[in-house]
């Protein structure tokens, strides 16, 4: 073997190891009780920043990498199938339950606190968002500078014993001369109209926006240096091929549900003889064929799809597993 093939296998080897070793967590929708009443005068219409948190804080802990974190779209899903409201946002007993769920070892929640102006520096009252507030700024009136304050409070559950195993806190401003909290240049056009993405350009470069990211970003760091208390949670997962397609698609009867998701992969053996005790008939052990393996591609709660790579002829009632 050369040395460049062997060095490129060493950093893949290295790579996955470190892969194997990430905490899996899930990020819940963030509570915003404290600052709803505020919401529609800011946006023109009430929005759920809980959820535009969270997405934020779910970007900056991919991108940072300390983490494994569960797809939104997977725990939106098991959040609709438990129903779950929005009052159990911030609960550590419910948060728990959903997390035992999607198989992670720690579940993220929180609350924000503070979501606005800096009301010490104001003497203007707030107001719809209108015409004139898209032109000038919150109120209506223009200001010479204007203040943004965002808080939250982040808390990292255990699933298995609901204790929380960290507690983050963190609390920035942005000021701006010449422009409202969510004006980019005295123009605040578009961004309360719609559904409120708030991991986009537009809203990133308003002032509530600059202090919503450095926020995000420093409770991310928190809950990043408390990565070892976080509990390793081992995820069996036992089950069979329920279709085999001529293409290498694989359709499993396990989901979810077992603790899979996307990008597991898992051993595809076919089941071969049983070797029994013969003075009791009891099953002593299987003797299995390795097939290759599945790398799954999509989830649901009780079954999951997947791409075969391997040398064998798949068949239905093969056996996957995610022991090799």
């Amino acid at each position: 073997m050369s040395r460049v093939p062997a060095f490129v296998l060493f950093v893949t080897l290295l790579a996955g190891a470190q892969a194997q070793t990430k905490k899996r967590v899930a990020v819940m929708n963030f509570d915003y009780a404290t600052v709803q009443s505020g919401i529609s005068a800011i946006f023109g219409s009430n929005q759920d920043i809980g959820k535009g948190i969270a997405d934020m804080l779910v970007d900056q802990l991919v991108q940072n990498g300390t983490f494994s974190v569960i797809e939104r779209k997977q725990l939106d899903k098991i959040l609709a199938e438990q129903n779950f409201s929005n009052s159990d946002r911030a609960d550590a007993s419910s948060a728990a339950k959903i997390g035992k769920v999607l198989g992670v070892g720690a579940i993220i929640v929180g609350s924000i606190t503070q979501f606005g102006r800096d009301d010490k520096n104001t003497n203007i009252g707030g107001g719809a968002l209108g015409g004139v507030t898209g032109r000038f700024g919150i109120g209506g009136v223009r200001k010479s500078k204007s203040t943004a304050v965002v808080q939250i409070t982040a808390r990292m559950i255990d699933t298995s014993t609901a204790e929380i195993l960290a507690s983050a806190t963190s609390k920035n401003e942005a000021s701006r001369e010449g422009t409202g909290l969510i004006g980019a240049g005295g123009s605040s056009a578009g961004l309360g109209a719609g559904g409120l993405d708030m991991r986009s350009s537009n809203f990133a470069q308003t002032i509530l926006g600059e202090a919503t990211t450095k926020t995000v970003q420093d409770l991310a760091k928190q809950l990043e240096s408390k990565a070892g208390s976080l509990p390793t949670v081992t995820v069996s997962v036992e089950g069979q091929v329920a279709d085999a397609s001529p293409d290498g698609v694989l359709i499993l009867n396990v989901g979810s549900k077992s603790g899979l998701k996307v990008g597991d992969v898992l051993a595809v053996k076919h089941p071969g003889r049983e070797i029994r005790d013969p003075a009791t008939g009891k099953v002593l052990r299987r003797i299995e064929d390795s097939l290759g393996t599945v790398t799954i591609t999509e989830v649901e709660e009780g079954s999951s799809t997947g791409k075969f790579t391997g040398a064998g002829t798949v068949k239905v009632g093969d056996t996957v597993s995610s022991r090799k």
